[in-house]
């Protein structure tokens, strides 16, 4: 894809605006704030379209060159080697200008289900945690447990957790839906491959600007905790479970001792899904474009296949095999796994602007 100089001009001229601006002194409060991350946001793209503007000056000058017989053999070698060049620098460069998602650089709020399988399905909720987790670590993530519901026989009914760090979001939004689990279970005695599934939900953790909840529009009961938990379990009224009557999304949360805990976490939660259902109704057709790249997200569409007896990972959205079962596992294999899909959102994207 080839990108005009005209627009070449313009990012180089708005990066040195903001360039003045930064090192003006002048911006204060909101305005640096907001400089700030304008700058941080265009350097990038700043930075590429220069390196293809300066290419593209330096084929013009060494196509003058060829006129000159003593200079033309020198000037055929570089041309060929910075034609050969551009193209891969043109491609970086439409692909850091695409629309980003504006969730991209936020925080992001996992929640893990298991689904059909039993015990077994508990135990490959808690395996994902761990994947996610040890992937987080690599990355220099922040994971804080928001809820969760431990399985008499480990692993997970539910989890919920908060993930914090540079880029979270833009890295983890493709996992959402659901992942299936092919294994000989430990209770199984014949040695039986059995299939299981659980779901799997990235939300982008939103600003309480971002979502203003009315207290009119919250219905909050406060009831003692139960089941699992420790001693305090079953001895305060301290769970909580809020209902936002609007929308009928519905959040417990009773983890916590404290009533005021138990309560703050509950909006955390309430507030991401809020933001969730908000960005997928101003989607709308672009939602749609985006099922067709990569898939929907959407928690009842399979994603991904562990198949522990062949060691292989298969995400069926792009048709990518892997046979390093236990890498993915460990959290650093996962990369690749969101580098491709990352690679088919962007290549859909850049294809479907060139139409």
């Amino acid at each position: 894809m080839t990108i005009p100089a005209e627009r070449l001009d313009q990012i180089a001229n708005r990066f040195a605006e903001l360039e003045a601006r930064m090192a003006s002194g002048t911006l204060e409060g909101e305005e640096f704030v907001a400089a700030s991350r304008d700058y941080a946001e265009l350097e990038p793209v700043a930075k590429i379209a220069a390196e293809v503007q300066a290419t593209r000056e330096e084929i013009a000058g060494l196509e003058e060159m060829l006129a000159d017989p003593e200079m033309k053999r020198l000037a055929e070698e570089e041309l060929a080697a910075l034609r050969e060049r551009l193209p891969e620098a043109e491609r970086q460069l439409a692909i850091a200008m695409l629309p980003r998602d504006a969730a991209d650089s936020r925080p992001a709020m996992l929640e893990i289900r298991a689904g059909t399988g039993g015990d077994e399905a508990a135990l490959f909720a808690g395996d994902l945690y761990r994947m996610y987790e040890k992937f987080a670590s690599e990355r220099g993530w922040r994971v804080e447990p928001v809820s969760m519901s431990a399985s008499e026989v480990g692993g997970f009914k539910e989890i919920v957790a908060n993930v914090r760090g540079q880029g979270v979001f833009a890295r983890l939004k493709f996992e959402s839906g659901v992942h299936r689990v092919q294994r000989v279970p430990v209770t199984e005695s014949g040695g039986r491959i059995h299939t299981s599934a659980a779901t799997v939900a990235v939300l982008p953790e939103p600003d309480e600007v971002d979502v203003r909840i009315a207290d009119q529009d919250l219905k909050i009961d406060i009831y003692r905790a139960s089941g699992a938990g420790g001693q305090h379990v079953n001895t305060t009224d301290s769970a909580v479970r809020i209902t936002h009557l609007p929308s009928g999304i519905v959040v417990t949360q009773q983890d916590e001792r404290s009533q005021h805990k138990n309560r703050a976490k509950a909006m955390q939660v309430l507030r991401a899904r809020l933001y969730e259902k908000m960005r997928d109704e101003a989607q709308g057709a672009e939602a749609e474009a985006r099922k067709a790249m990569v898939g929907s997200g959407d928690r009842s569409e399979r994603i991904r296949t562990y198949n522990f007896p062949q060691g292989r990972v298969t995400d069926h959205r792009i048709g990518l095999t892997l046979h390093k079962l236990d890498e993915v596992l460990a959290g650093p294999g996962l990369d690749e796994l969101v580098e491709a899909l990352i690679a088919e959102d962007e290549a859909k994207r850049l294809a479907a602007l060139a139409e």
